[in-house]
């Protein structure tokens, strides 16, 4: 399991600090690759939802915890995680709305509030199969569950835990509140079948004009990897990366006297700088170096540098060794 300890929040509930960090939730966790549109992959008949704006987050049912991506505890409120199913793991996205991305961190990075953690829901999109998160492999007279009955298993146990979910009042956080309301903060997250690469192109279009991020692609019937699988892909307009802070380069003319570009390294290992997209404020106070920053680029020169980097925001989420070791 992921680790052991009391049910609860964490630090904030008097734990130690040894379970506040497991190093083996990066290994367990399965990633995206990107969709290209080069024929290899016809999306019809492929699984389609849209790609949140959040927050990774992996549920430990059977030891009560929550993790962040990269492996450091979600420190929510106890009413919060006492809603969550037990005896199972969940994968998912702790979400505010589109757009709310740093909205939701800055909830998260906080313990002194927990009432604003109402507002945070925990959007499931899959339910990794016990014995490969146990062992990190499945016997020999066992075969993986597909990704559709995991998603069944996923929605009977989000279903179990809202009908006994505690009750919260809306003047507390306490569920022992009387003249209160069931707290259900897990909610599955839904899919379509994308019919064919127009359907696919216009569900994307779609989802931006909505202020969406893009979407993302499943095969049917795949199981649950660990590390960056073919059969779950992400589908957007722009293309992305994580790249991790070398160093800060001085700005000139208006820029003068503050931050004019960030030196970074990406997944691939190639540096290179980043001087378009940060804002006043950022250029006054950067990305601390060694921490992991989000990136939109148009393309790839021949050398594998992307062409015309934007800075998009700062991931506190994602472990920087992550990006380091090439994200696999």
């Amino acid at each position: 399991a992921a680790a052991s300890g009391s049910t609860g929040a964490g630090s904030a509930n008097g734990d130690g600090a040894a379970s506040d960090e497991d190093a083996t939730i990066p290994q367990r966790i399965m990633l995206a690759q990107s969709y290209k549109e080069d024929g290899n992959v016809n999306p019809a008949g492929w699984l389609m939802s849209e790609k949140l704006d959040g927050m990774r987050a992996f549920w430990d049912g059977h030891a009560g915890k929550l993790w962040s991506r990269a492996g450091k505890a979600v420190h929510a409120p106890t009413w919060w995680l006492s809603s969550l199913p037990r005896n199972i793991y969940l994968d998912g996205e702790l979400w505010l709305g589109r757009g709310q991305f740093q909205a939701c961190m800055r909830i998260v990075r906080r313990q002194d509030r927990p009432q604003v953690w109402r507002q945070v829901k925990f959007l499931v999109f899959d339910a990794p199969d016990d014995r490969v998160m146990v062992g990190g492999q499945l016997g020999p007279n066992s075969s993986p569950e597909g990704y559709e009955e995991r998603y069944e298993k996923a929605n009977s146990a989000i279903a179990a835990a809202a009908s006994a979910a505690p009750s919260m009042s809306s003047s507390s956080t306490s569920s022992s509140s009387s003249s209160a309301t069931p707290t259900i903060v897990a909610e599955l997250h839904p899919y379509q079948i994308c019919r064919d690469r127009h359907h696919l192109d216009d569900q994307l279009t779609e989802i931006e004009r909505l202020g969406g991020e893009g979407l993302m692609l499943r095969r049917p019937k795949s199981t649950y990897r660990p590390g960056r699988s073919p059969h779950l892909l992400k589908v957007k307009s722009s293309k992305d990366d994580e790249a991790v802070v070398l160093g800060h380069e001085n700005g000139r003319g208006r820029h003068l006297g503050r931050t004019g570009a960030l030196k970074v390294v990406n997944r691939m290992g190639k540096t290179f700088k980043i001087g378009t997209g940060l804002s006043d404020a950022e250029r006054e106070n950067p990305p601390p170096v060694g921490c992991v920053v989000t990136y939109k680029y148009n393309e790839l020169t021949e050398g594998g540098i992307p062409r015309f980097p934007v800075f998009v925001r700062i991931r506190t989420d994602v472990d920087p060794d992550e990006v380091r070791g090439g994200g696999n």
